[in-house]
């Protein structure tokens, strides 16, 4: 019996790149009382998918460097047990050229920005295992499809 698994059904850490931007700076550009140049948003190479969790989360260091407002103190189920988290809005966050609005809970700097269920379910996302991936839902034909039943 083998030991590990055959290359060809190792499963492993999926990760996907991702732009995150402050929605109040789009909304503002919007109205035209900033420059495309002020917008504040980062370009991650490697946000780790994580389907086990709910939300979006960034380190704190990109919460700054975005100025996102604190919004709440939520309940929040931590390998370390039941903890405070801080709760930051709005970002927009863009994947394969689908996006979604969602607020942002705020990591230690330790940690990789996590793309949660929210954020994936919204984009129509779902995770590839094997090819270590997203793929647009074969279920709506890998197309972006909302839900409403």
């Amino acid at each position: 019996m083998p030991t590990t698994l055959e290359p060809e059904t190792e499963m492993g850490r999926v990760t996907t790149q991702a732009k995150i931007e402050n929605l109040w700076d789009l909304y503002d550009l919007s109205k035209g009382r900033i420059t495309p140049d002020q917008v504040r948003f980062i370009e991650v190479e490697d946000a780790l998918v994580d389907t086990g969790c709910t939300a979006m989360g960034l380190p704190k260091r990109y919460v700054e460097q975005l100025g996102l407002t604190f919004v709440r103190e939520q309940p929040t189920i931590a390998a370390t047990g039941l903890t405070p988290a801080k709760i930051f809005g709005t970002v927009l966050v863009t994947i394969q050229g689908r996006d979604c609005k969602v607020d942002v809970t705020e990591l230690s700097d330790d940690c990789d920005v996590i793309i949660g269920q929210i954020p994936l379910e919204y984009m129509d996302f779902i995770v590839d295992p094997r090819g270590r991936k997203l793929i647009g839902n074969p279920a709506h034909n890998g197309q972006q499809v909302f839900e409403m039943i």
